[in-house]
């Protein structure tokens, strides 16, 4: 009866190791295999009497199952914007059908692209899932597609133009008053920014500020009278008019709006609103010191812009280490679309492998508990790179040797049993 235990045992090992050299061999065949996470043959003894009897033989062995091991994969570096990785813990979260079933899948393997209607897949054509952008810039709390709008963007009018400068405290009124056919010799200083209408042309608008005594200033915006509704060609059309107060420290204290404010450029909307934002005075409550300022120092601008933006084609997405996506377009402009959402679990080991690439949730695994990246201990998301499989091939290499090596013992001892049975027969004979 001994014997033929031990021939049990033997032969039980051999089954083991040839589970765990699969296991292994899986692992060296998917060393190249983007978010790949390497697993182990789990052994266990069989009991080899009855339970609790002391002294007992054990029954041989048995492989009680594999467990994945998710540490983390280095990161490749590839250069393509849509190339995703996770840097810590969580799984990106993706929506079709695998293998006939339909549902959400969670991978690490963020080889994505964008589909001819925009959608954002992975690799096998799957949509990534995230919280959709709002129109002002927040985001929806449940999931969808990310879909990114190719399309051309429309152009955005400009409204506010901003102006951080000093105007010289030494100055004087201009000999002549002023004339805005003749700004230059009737005032002190200008600048110019660049306004867009309502079709998304470029126009040129000068401001020009005008010294009217200590402490006090007029400001002027101009723009072309050939593109201009009712201007002059070769003339400057003034649409807009300011007087400025400066304390004695060189605050600017009130801004009074004279007259203007709004522009027809020819073709475009009527009436655009063009405001010029020259920082919050002391009678508005600010400070006076946030846009334009009146100090003993030469005139000149510090910082100048005017929002509005001419129409722009769709050049490709980025994303942020939050996840957030967003479309880029050859004006300069990007858009938020939406904000990647990365799946954690109570017990990563838990999760059941769909092959492909993913994972699906089960009862040992828990519910996904979704957000965005970087927060409640997820990992953060890096663009450009992928997550490489965190197979150790010479680790892999040692544990094949090892069972090889077993599996040879056990089979050694089957021979070796074998011949111990061959010796009894022939005491028989």
């Amino acid at each position: 009866m001994s014997i033929s235990n031990a021939m049990n045992s033997a032969l039980s090992g051999l089954g083991a190791e040839g589970d765990a050299l699969e296991v292994a061999g899986n692992n060296v065949a998917n060393a190249n295999t983007i978010g790949f996470k390497a697993s182990r043959a789990i052994f266990e003894d069989v009991l080899g009497g009855a339970l609790g009897q002391a002294n007992s033989i054990g029954g041989g062995v048995q492989v009680a199952g594999t467990q994945q091991i998710f540490a983390q994969g280095s990161l490749e570096t590839t250069g393509q914007p849509t190339d995703l990785a996770l840097q810590g813990d969580g799984f990106f979260v993706v929506h079709g059908a695998v293998d006939g079933t339909t549902g959400d899948f969670y991978s690490r393997a963020g080889q994505t692209s964008i589909s001819n209607d925009g959608t954002l897949v992975d690799a096998n054509g799957l949509a990534l899932q995230g919280y959709l952008a709002n129109s002002n810039g927040t985001f929806g709390p449940s999931l969808g597609s990310v879909q990114v709008p190719t399309a051309a963007l429309a152009p955005q009018p400009t409204s506010t133009m901003s102006l951080t400068a000093n105007l010289d405290a030494t100055a004087t009124p201009p000999a002549q008053p002023w004339n805005a056919q003749s700004p230059a010799a009737t005032s002190n200083f200008s600048t110019q920014m660049t306004v867009y209408d309502s079709l998304g042309n470029a126009h040129p608008v000068s401001v020009y500020f005008v010294n009217t005594g200590p402490g006090t200033w007029d400001y002027h915006a101009t723009a072309n009278g050939s593109e201009v509704a009712g201007g002059t060609p070769g003339q400057n059309f003034e649409f807009e008019t300011g007087s400025l107060t400066f304390s004695a420290n060189g605050a600017l204290q009130s801004n009074t709006l004279s007259a203007g404010g709004t522009v027809s450029f020819n073709g475009a909307t009527a009436n655009q609103g063009v405001s010029l934002n020259l920082g919050t005075s002391i009678t508005a409550g600010g400070t006076g010191l946030n846009g334009v300022t009146q100090f003993g120092s030469p005139s000149s601008v510090t910082a100048q812009s005017a929002d509005g933006y001419a129409s722009g084609s769709f050049t490709g997405i980025q994303v942020d280490s939050s996840g957030v996506v967003n479309a880029t377009y050859d004006n300069g402009q990007t858009l938020a679309v939406a904000q990647l959402a990365v799946a954690k679990f109570t017990s990563n080991n838990g999760l059941a492998n769909a092959g492909s690439n993913y994972w699906t949730a089960t009862p040992a695994s828990g519910q996904a508990s979704l957000g965005a990246a970087g927060s409640g201990g997820r990992g953060s998301i890096v663009s450009g790179s992928l997550e490489e499989s965190n197979v150790d091939i010479t680790n892999e290499f040692v544990d094949i040797i090892a069972h090889e090596r077993a599996f040879q013992a056990d089979a050694k001892t089957i021979t070796t049993v074998d011949e111990m049975v061959q010796s009894a027969l022939a005491m028989k004979q």
